[in-house]
């Protein structure tokens, strides 16, 4: 079990009546809180609880309807996320009680000050490297998701973007320097459907579709954050384009002419490399004969020799800023 859904285990007296669980992990906590209902944002979290608990967890940016009496958050690993997700809950229980758990490591010291705005905190517990604190009566005014959205331009190609980024989404409010090497380098793509693969705010997806109009485009996150951000995106700058949410290449389409990305490998405060990795096994599935894969990485990676593998030969286009560009096709 996560070392945050221990520490909740550890007081239960506090979470026995209506209470809600956001960002809760994968885990079999909800079976030891029986009157609890989750709140996710991320799509691979969700599919478990659909197959564990059905019906007890709700997906996606909005929170769930229902009344609760309590609210917790696990924090996030965004600072703008936590201060919006924060001021949400409290909204939603003005007559109870918010607490917020997480790891030292992932800044939850800092998150408990966020929360102090709200009202009196105090620290309940601290054990297994994570501390939990709670406000009761927390005050805070309405707030709307999108109220809270960096929104910026960019210059591609001449073109003018407009970026819409929600808090949490990566790279929140600016352009990375990944994508900003990939936005260079997206010339010659293949007639046909086109991928935009771990989409964030959508601006790689925004791009390929100012750039290639008569293609199709499917845009595709974990995150339910990320999938309304490239939404925002594409309606900002009057394109269209299909997002979906899913958790890894597993959840795209087949026989795409192109799939391009700025892969990710951070998720929370831990390194995963797991959904890049999988994209490159994986990619051939999902590509028509002569289908390319196009994707920018930290050029530290070892990511050549498993594109060589499992798709074939693997050529840099480009490298600056720590980053390549690497091109390969289906044979």
């Amino acid at each position: 079990m996560d070392p945050r859904s221990e520490v909740l285990l550890r007081q239960p007296e506090h979470f026995q009546g209506r209470t809600l669980l956001a960002g809760l992990p994968a885990d079999d906590l909800l079976s030891h809180l029986p009157e609890a209902h989750g709140w996710t944002w991320h799509a691979g979290d969700e599919a478990y609880f659909q197959a564990r608990f059905p019906g007890r967890v709700d997906f996606g940016t909005s929170t769930p309807a229902q009344p609760y009496d309590t609210a917790v958050l696990f924090l996030p690993k965004s600072r703008e996320l936590t201060d919006y997700l924060l001021s949400v809950l409290a909204a939603m229980v003005p007559q109870g009680a918010l607490y917020v758990v997480g790891e030292k490591r992932g800044g939850i010291e800092r998150a408990a000050k966020q929360l102090a705005l709200l009202g009196a905190a105090s620290k309940l517990d601290n054990a297994r490297h994570c501390q939990l604190w709670k406000v009761s009566h927390p005050e805070a005014a309405p707030v709307m998701l999108h109220e809270r959205a960096e929104r910026f331009e960019l210059d591609v190609a001449g073109s003018m973007l407009h970026v819409v980024s929600l808090p949490g989404v990566f790279s929140h409010g600016r352009l990375d320097k990944g994508s900003a090497l990939l936005l260079e380098h997206l010339d010659n793509l293949p007639a046909g459907a086109l991928l935009d693969f771990g989409c964030g705010a959508g601006v790689v997806g925004a791009s390929l579709k100012q750039r290639y109009p008569h293609n199709d485009l499917h845009m595709l996150d974990v995150d339910a954050f990320a999938v309304e951000s490239s939404r925002l995106t594409l309606a900002a700058n009057r394109l269209n384009g299909t997002v979906l949410a899913g958790d890894g290449i597993a959840a795209a389409p087949i026989g795409l002419a192109a799939i391009i990305s700025n892969p990710p490998f951070h998720q929370g405060v831990h390194t995963h490399y797991q959904a890049s990795e999988t994209l490159l096994r994986e990619a051939v599935h999902h590509l028509r004969p002569g289908g390319e894969l196009r994707i920018v990485a930290n050029s530290f990676l070892r990511y050549p020799p498993l594109i060589e593998q499992h798709l074939g030969p693997c050529k840099v286009l480009a490298e600056r800023d720590g980053f390549r560009i690497y091109q390969a096709f289906r044979c």
